[in-house]
């Protein structure tokens, strides 16, 4: 049992390890393009994430509140780096899409990511980097079966 609290806890520190090194490089590149950290993160979101481009999605997969995804977005729009439309089908359901002028940006977030994945799995072989990935998303299944818990809401 101890060593399940000590694998608990190292685990989590190294995740939250891994987050800051994400928002940093975030900051990064929100400093050299004069961008807020959360436009930053909204331009990464959709670039790396096709399909999930609503600001709801945002909302529910990055877990920022919504008045500031909201408010980040009509600036990204002023700013002609993404653009706004509505769904055919659903006309609640706004799509958001990056525009050319975000492709500065983009280039730039797309090196820094394989350098820091380069970096984070340094040594690891390729099939070490998939039970890892196997591994991790269990544990990320096994999250959100915690948070659907009654008792934790």
């Amino acid at each position: 049992m101890e060593d399940e609290k000590t694998y608990a806890t190292e685990w989590l520190v190294h995740f939250r390890h891994i987050i800051k090194c994400q928002d940093a490089l975030i900051k990064v590149l929100c400093d050299k393009f004069l961008l807020t950290r959360i436009e930053g993160t909204i331009i990464t979101f959709l670039h790396n994430h096709p399909g999930r481009d609503t600001a709801g999605d945002i909302v529910e997969l990055r877990m920022l509140s919504k008045g500031n995804v909201s408010k980040a977005v009509e600036a990204l729009i002023q700013k002609g780096l993404i653009h706004r439309e509505q769904d055919e089908k659903d006309r609640r359901k706004i799509h958001l899409s990056l525009l050319p002028a975000a492709e500065p940006m983009i280039l730039a977030l797309e090196e820094k990511q394989r350098e820091f994945g380069n970096a984070l799995f340094a040594g690891f072989s390729e099939e070490e980097k998939r039970l890892f990935h196997e591994m991790n998303s269990r544990i990320a299944k096994n999250t959100l079966g915690i948070m659907k818990r009654s008792d934790l809401k």
